[in-house]
This record gives structure tokens, sequence and C-alpha cells, in this order.
């Protein structure tokens, strides 16, 4: 049904934009196959005149013309109807040029390919530019594809999620807002349904096949900042800080995120490190190395994780 009238939509703009002179709504239904099928007189009226303001709704402007019979016809003056051209300075093609590099993943680079061909098709002055650094982005995650399509159109998706402590993923139902790579990771933000509350989610941590369901139930804030409320979550900026025993000439990332280190002895140092969402991970990954002193929650947390890690 959706490409069928689509198909019939597009049918009626070619249609009043190929004509010199108001075409009748007599003319038109004779010219289109779409309203042969239609064999009442009031449901095609009812239809052309849906169709029309469809297409006025997308931008077409369409004239009513009466002629001296009293009969209406219809037409889009072509002048009335065409992009104004494109304007580009030197550095803003650039601009777009160096952009059209970043995307990796395949539906992007055809996306960004074809649409420097058309500014080149259009006269714009495109210089390809060649840098010893080549800018990339790149999309490994299976769920990246089908979240842009859904946060694009707006459509509520559920997959399922495991979050850094937990060791079976739940599922989730969520309204996608933005989409942001920040330190090599793609996140996700949006409107979590079932907690009613604003989530970031880690693209790396969802399993399984993203579907797309019915439309948003809240509003989508202007501005929706995911790098921000990643890093918060992260610890960066963050007034709480934890209590750790590093050794020492180790955790050299550790050491670069302190706000203060001691030296304890010749084997250890002790370091306050900002205390955010995710640490317990972190801190896990440097094993022996790294004895957490307080809060408690955290090193029940990171002990656990090493638990597991024993026993795997």
């Amino acid at each position: 049904m959706a490409i069928a009238k689509a198909e019939r939509l597009m049918n009626l703009a070619l249609c009043l934009m190929n004509t010199r002179r108001p075409v009748s709504k007599r003319e038109l239904r004779a010219s289109i196959e779409a309203y042969h099928e239609v064999t009442s007189d009031d449901s095609f009226n009812r239809m052309f005149e849906r169709d029309k303001d469809d297409l006025r709704e997308l931008g077409l402007v369409i004239d009513t013309v009466e002629n001296l019979d009293g009969e209406f016809g219809y037409l889009a003056r072509r002048d009335r109807n065409r992009l104004p051209d494109i304007a580009l300075d030197p550095e803003e093609a650039a601009a777009l040029a160096l952009a059209a590099k970043v995307w990796q993943q395949a539906r992007l680079a055809e996306a960004a390919s074809g649409a420097l061909q058309k500014l080149r098709a259009a006269g714009v002055p495109y210089e390809d530019t060649h840098s010893a650094l080549e800018p990339r982005i790149p999309t490994p995650e299976p769920a990246f594809e089908a979240l842009m399509l859904a946060t694009r159109e707006r459509r509520t998706v559920t997959f399922d999620y495991r979050k850094a402590n937990a060791v079976r993923p739940e599922p989730r139902q969520v309204e996608p807002w933005a989409l942001e790579c920040w330190r090599g990771h793609w996140y996700l933000a949006g409107h979590d349904r079932d907690r009613g509350a604003v989530r970031v989610f880690r693209l790396s941590r969802i399993s399984g096949k993203v579907k797309a369901r019915g439309a948003f139930t809240v509003e989508v804030p202007a501005h929706v900042d995911v790098r921000e409320t990643v890093a918060r979550w992260a610890g960066e900026g963050a007034t709480t800080t934890a209590t750790i025993r590093l050794r020492r000439d180790s955790g050299y990332p550790l050491r670069a995120r302190a706000v203060d280190t001691t030296p304890v002895d010749a084997d250890w140092d002790e370091l306050e490190v900002p205390y955010g969402h995710g640490l317990d991970a972190w801190l896990a990954e440097f094993g022996p190395d790294v004895v957490v002193l307080a809060p408690d929650e955290l090193r029940t947390e990171v002990l656990e994780r090493l638990r597991a890690v024993a026993k795997g």
C-alpha cells in the first residue's frame, strides 16, 4: 500500500510538472494508471484531493487555474518548484569532502560518495583532499545501522543489553535520540521506557537483533549531549573519588587520571581517582597490580569481577 501510494504521488507530480497548461482532474484521471482502478467519482475526488494535499505538504507548489468554461486545472510550474543553486566556497567544499571520508560503514560510505558526485556534477568547486592523516570513524557494532535508522525515523527499538556488572543481558525498550562515538566506542542516548528515564547504552554490549517498534512517546530534547553523559558516568569531572593502591611502575592510565598520588613504600603508591560508572571493570583489568581501599561498594564489585574471571 505504501509503495502504491508513493508511486501514485510520483506519477501525479510528474504529470503536473511536465505540462505547459493546467490539466483538469478528468485528464489526470485518464493519464495516471493508479486512478483507473477507482470506479466511483466521489472516491476519485477524495483520493485526488488527498494526493494533492500530500504533494503540497512535501513542498510541491501546485497552482489551481480556472478556465473559461469554469473548469479547474492544475499544474506545478518548474520555475516555482526548483531548488536554488548550491553555493559553496572552496573551504566549505573541502570540509564536506573531508567529512565524506570519515565513514567506513558501507551504507554511509555509499551515500557520502554519491553526495560528492552530485556536488561535482552541479559545478561546486569540490577538490579531493589528500592528507597523511585520514579521518575514520569505525562502525563495527552490528547494532549500529539499525539504531541509526531508528534514530533518524524516530522509532522505538528493543534489544538485549548486558550491563558492565551483569552476567546475562536484559531486554530493553528504548526511544533512541542520538548516537555518538567517544574514545573509540559508539554510544546511544535515549529514553528507557521500562525505567522511565534517560539512559546511555554502549553498542558493543548490545546482543542479538535490534527490532524497531512504534513511535516515540516522549519529546526529544532540543540538545542531546551523549559524550557529556558518558564522560560523567565514566567519572570525568566527577566530584567523588575512589582510593586505590597501585603497584609501582604499573597502571599508567590510572596514574594519568589520578587527582592525587602518594608513595606508600618501595612497591606501592596510593591514588585518588575519579569514581564513576564502569570504574570497577577498568580496575579489574589491572589484576593484582591494583587494590581497592575505598569505597567498600567498589571494592566488592572489583572482587566479584576477579572471582568471576578466576572461575571462568
